[in-house]
């Protein structure tokens, strides 16, 4: 399968590092004696998860504080429509009374994207060499899933994730919509890429479910 897209070179230097950290993550399935790619595929992937915790707890920590002054933004909006820069001046002092920051959630977002794309294109086209790439029902980590388990479960976890990242009485009617179109879009382009990628795809998106379920726990007992 040829390597995809035009950026491939930008991050050649996290796929080489990935492609080294996943071969002997392997060779640790092998010494534990259930030799797996898709058990290497897993572990690297809440490897990186726990890695990047921290960022993404400040991330989960920015959006709930925006979704919180969500109701008094539009109040704002509203009564200052005609007035755009007193709007901005009077939500500029509503973020600072509330201590939010609608940009301090993209920084760690951006921080994450290399190793995301690092990890994309290291599965994309990866060498499995002379091991069996088959792992559970799938026949081969680097073909697609023949019975379309991994897509639809591509397609769930990324519904459950986004649904869990936006308050559902609050969310506005666009965010409603890309809470649909996001999820089929991933589980259909999941339908086209090897297993192994989407594998990584769905271990990110339950990591991420249960790391942000222990960040709204500890947030929660914290304002108890």
């Amino acid at each position: 399968m040829d390597e995809p897209g035009i950026f491939s070179d930008i991050f050649s230097p996290i796929e080489k590092v990935m492609t080294v950290v996943l071969n002997a993550l392997y060779n640790l399935t092998e010494t534990l004696g259930v030799p797996s790619y898709g058990l290497a595929i897993i572990l690297l992937t809440i490897l990186i998860k726990i890695l990047v915790y921290p960022l993404t707890k400040k991330q989960l920590q920015s959006m709930k504080a925006m979704q919180k002054i969500q109701p008094q933004m539009k109040k704002l909006q509203e009564k200052y429509k005609d007035n755009p820069k007193v709007m901005q001046q009077k939500l500029m002092e509503l973020y600072q009374k509330e201590g939010a920051n609608p940009m301090s959630g993209c920084l760690p977002m951006l921080i994450q994207m290399p190793i995301l794309m690092g990890m994309y294109y290291t599965l994309y086209s990866f060498d499995y060499g002379g091991a069996a790439p088959s792992f559970l029902w799938l026949p081969s980590l680097s073909e697609t899933d023949p019975i379309y388990a991994l897509p639809f479960l591509s397609a769930a976890t990324t519904f459950l994730q986004q649904k869990m990242m936006s308050n559902s009485s609050e969310a506005n009617q666009q965010m409603r919509i890309m809470m649909i179109i996001m999820p089929i879009f991933i589980g259909w382009i999941s339908l086209q890429f090897p297993a192994g990628l989407v594998l990584y795809w769905v271990t990110m998106n339950i990591v991420q479910i249960i790391q942000q379920w222990w960040t709204n726990r500890q947030d929660d007992k914290e304002a108890a």
